[in-house]
Parts: structure tokens; C-alpha cells; sequence
């Protein structure tokens, strides 16, 4: 079907505006307007808010719109070619829809559309008709594709609750203000969106607890949850990060990190924990605190331990007994850690483990 120019326009201008990464914000543009416009403006605010209502719902419910503004996308943030790049990412968004689909069916009937784009922040969006941009510099933090799928997965949290849609029609308001300047309502409406697609926090910790759901859903380790914003952190702080900076609607990355540690004890039954210290706990007491490599702090690791300790009390495992199979330590058919320079041998970790798996867990 051969689109209008108002349409085509409304494409443009609105993936300029909404297809925005979530590591960026800007305050939205004000009018300064005389009484008589704003009052012009609230009355023709019902037709401006229905034709910006029809927009949104072309882009994010039909396949020519969502299709249109995908392309758009593209080619505002233009697309990585790297092969292998592009590679990884497939297998990990396969695992992820696999994973979804296991939790909420509907994903079928909206499939996810995704590319790698050229931008070397650590970032990547998921906006209007689960149309996803994943920025090429999320593999220049980290070469783990467990932890990759932690930021998929939350992208994909939002587009699954379609929160883009949600903030897009919140920040209704302001576009209707900023028309009582006059001229196309469209611009008016780019012109002042906000571009962090008015998402809130509850809707953040939502993708947080979403993305940790699908995790559980996967092969990956769930301890990646905690252990990427570990990194973030020993990358850029606490608060200054492509992630969260100037964007008061984020949680900061400790609380981020903080909250998936809760859920991985929650997930091992109470009874595998991260302290305060980066010492991972069993049952309350020292179990290790993994070393720091070349490429991983020492408190990262430890999420990871916690994940593996997590999944083998969650599956069952703990009731076997722990050992050494050479460098590394099993519980059962888990694994738990590999030894590295710097770690206790693996025998010692594995005869503590065996001392300390089968206390109480402790609240």
C-alpha cells in the first residue's frame, strides 16, 4: 500500500525522536507562548494527541509500519557489517527469544527485529514494534555473551510490556503544549518528546526482573545479571555510564547490580550470597573470593561463582557431593569455578564447599 507524505513525514520524525539509545537524554524543548495560543492549543489538543495516537500505533502494531520505521532506524544509526559481530549476536537473541517464549508465548505474534549498529558506546534500545539497535561497542566492554544477553534481555523486557509505546503516548503532552506555536504538529511533536521515550523507573526495574527471568530460561549463567553491572562499575562508577548518565529515570548501576544479587540468592533457596566485601557465601559462611584476571575484577567473578552455586541449588545438585575435576570445582553435575593464578586450589574450595552446602540457609 502506497503510504502518504504525512505519514512518510510521521516515520521520519518519529524515529528521529524515539528510536533514541537509553544512555542519552536531553531536557525537552519548552514554547514560550501567549495565553491566547496555549488556549488555542488545548483546544485543538484532542486532534493533535489522536493523530499523534495514530502514529504510534501504525509504528508499533502493523507490519508496514514497524517495517518502515526498522529501516529508518537503520539508517539514522547506520549498520555494522562485521560478520562475526553480527554472528554472536543471532545465537544469543536466538537463545533469548527461546527463552521468552517459554515465559510469554506472545512474543511470536510480534517477533523482535534487531540489527548491530556502528556506535562504540556501551548501549543498545528496543523502541517502537520491538524494533531493537544494539550498539557494536557493547562487545568492546565485555566478550561475554552471558553478560550481552543480560542487556538483550532487558531491551527485550521493555518491548514485551511495550513500554516504548506506553512512554511515547505519556509524553503526549508536551508535544500538544509546544503546538500552540504553531506550524506542523508533527515537528512540534520531534521537537519535544522527550528521547528517553518517557520510560520510568518502575518500568526499568521491570526489564531488570524480566531479563532475569529469561536468564533462568537459558544456559547462560544467571550470575551475569549481577556481574555486567559489576563491570559497568569498575568501567565508569557508580553513576556515569553510557547506561545512566543524565538520565534521572535509571536506577544507578550499584542498585541495579544489588538487586540482581538479591534475586540470585532468592534463586538458590536462600542459600548462596555476595557480601559486601565481593566474598561469595554459603549458607553464611566463606566459601571463596575469586581472584581477580586479566580481563574480570575479582568481585565480577565472584557474581559468577554465586550464578553457578545459584543454579546448582535451584536444580538440585546440592545434595551431591562437591570435587575437584581438575582445575575446576563441581557440585554435582555443576560447575561452580575454575582456578585460576591467584584462586585456592580447587581440592580445598571443593572439600569447603562439602563442609558448609548442607547448613540452613540463612535469611
Amino acid at each position: 500500500m502506497k503510504k502518504s507524505l504525512s505519514r512518510k513525514l510521521a516515520i521520519a520524525l518519529t524515529a528521529a525522536v524515539l528510536a533514541t539509545p537509553i544512555g542519552m537524554n536531553a531536557a525537552p524543548q519548552t514554547a514560550e507562548a501567549g495565553w491566547e495560543n496555549v488556549i488555542g492549543a488545548a483546544i485543538g489538543g484532542l486532534a493533535y494527541s489522536a493523530q499523534l495516537n495514530e502514529e504510534i500505533k501504525y509504528i508499533n502494531d502493523t507490519e508496514e509500519g514497524r517495517n518502515a520505521y526498522f529501516e529508518q532506524m537503520k539508517e539514522n544509526d547506520g549498520v555494522c557489517e562485521d560478520w562475526a559481530i553480527n554472528h554472536r549476536v543471532d545465537g544469543i537473541m536466538g537463545n533469548l527469544i527461546t527463552a521468552i517464549g517459554q515465559v510469554d508465548g506472545s512474543i511470536y505474534d510480534k517477533p523482535f527485529q534487531y540489527f548491530v549498529n556502528e556506535q562504540e558506546d556501551f548501549n543498545a534500545y528496543c523502541t517502537l514494534g520491538r524494533n531493537m539497535s544494539i550498539n557494536k561497542g557493547v562487545f568492546s566492554l565485555t566478550d561475554s555473551e552471558a553478560e550481552i544477553a543480560v542487556v538483550l534481555g532487558h531491551e527485550m523486557g521493555h518491548g514485551m510490556k511495550d513500554h516504548p509505546a506506553k512512554g511515547a503516548k505519556r509524553s503526549l503532552g508536551p508535544a500538544v503544549l509546544a503546538a500552540a506555536t504553531g506550524g506542523s504538529v508533527l515537528g512540534n511533536i520531534a521537537a519535544n518528546l522527550w528521547n528517553n521515550n518517557g520510560i520510568t523507573k518502575p518500568q526499568e526495574w521491570e526489564a531488570d526482573n524480566l531479563s532475569f527471568e529469561y536468564m533462568t530460561h537459558t544456559n547462560y549463567n544467571p550470575g551475569a545479571t549481577a556481574a555486567i553491572w559489576q563491570r559497568v562499575i569498575d568501567q565508569y562508577g557508580d553513576n556515569n555510564s553510557p547506561l545512566t548518565a543524565r538520565i534521572s529515570d535509571h536506577p544507578s548501576n550499584s542498585a541495579r547490580r544489588d538487586n540482581y544479587e538479591k534475586k540470585l540468592k532468592e534463586y538458590s533457596g536462600g542459600h548462596v550470597s555476595v557480601n559486601s566485601d565481593g566474598v561469595v557465601e554459603v549458607n553464611g559462611q566463606t566459601f571463596c573470593t575469586p581472584a581477580a584476571t586479566s580481563s574480570m575484577s575479582s568481585r565480577e567473578r565472584a557474581y559468577f561463582v554465586q550464578g553457578n552455586l545459584a543454579a546448582a541449588y535451584h536444580n538440585g545438585h546440592s545434595s551431591s557431593d562437591a570435587y575437584a575435576d581438575g582445575t575446576t570445582v563441581m557440585l554435582g553435575a555443576q560447575p561452580v569455578l575454575t582456578c585460576t593464578d591467584g584462586d585456592e586450589d580447587a581440592q580445598t574450595l571443593a572439600t569447603r564447599l562439602n563442609q558448609i552446602k548442607d547448613g540452613k540457609a540463612k535469611k
